[in-house]
């Protein structure tokens, strides 16, 4: 196995919201049937043109091919992990996967919104920090008012959770 595809197969749980596991599931059918099928005949009307050490539309057939073979990867492996949550819902006003939150950094009147959750939740407008990493980490189960500390790479930041949605 190689180590990218470790990598994906260490992951925790993925929270997911509904709509976006539907959306995955959804990319996930469409790559393995319809494009897999699409991808195979351009590599196979690329191989028809002739000498393929000097073929560019084939190497740019097989290169789609292996990116389009490695979200196949990332999407079987984040689905296999993936557990379902509501938009946010954590029920008690506090923190959890699937959170939409407003921070405010210490010695900053601007606020900044976030959502708690995987990449593949990103919304418009809004950044996503995922629960596994340092912030994500400090933020989940906090409640609005709350002020946290945390581990980032220019050394320990504070914020304050102005809001959670």
């Amino acid at each position: 196995m190689s180590p990218r595809a470790l990598a994906w197969a260490l992951v925790a749980d993925t929270p997911l919201t509904p709509e976006t596991h539907a959306r995955l599931v959804g990319e996930l059918e469409d790559l393995t049937t319809r494009g897999r099928v699409e991808i195979a005949r351009q590599i196979e009307a690329a191989r028809a043109l002739g000498d393929l050490s000097e073929n560019g539309d084939y190497h740019a057939a097989k290169d789609a091919q292996g990116k389009m073979e490695a979200r196949v990867r990332q999407l079987q492996a984040m689905l296999g992990s993936a557990v379902i949550v509501e938009n946010g819902a954590s029920g008690d006003g506090t923190v959890a996967a699937g959170s939409t939150v407003t921070l405010r950094y210490e010695g900053d009147d601007d606020v900044e919104r976030y959502l708690v959750g995987s990449i593949e939740e990103r919304r418009e407008g809004v950044a996503v920090v995922s629960p596994g990493s340092p912030l994500g980490q400090a933020l989940i189960g906090q409640r609005a008012g709350s002020k946290v500390e945390y581990e980032a790479p220019n050394g320990r930041l504070r914020v304050e959770l102005v809001s959670v949605e």
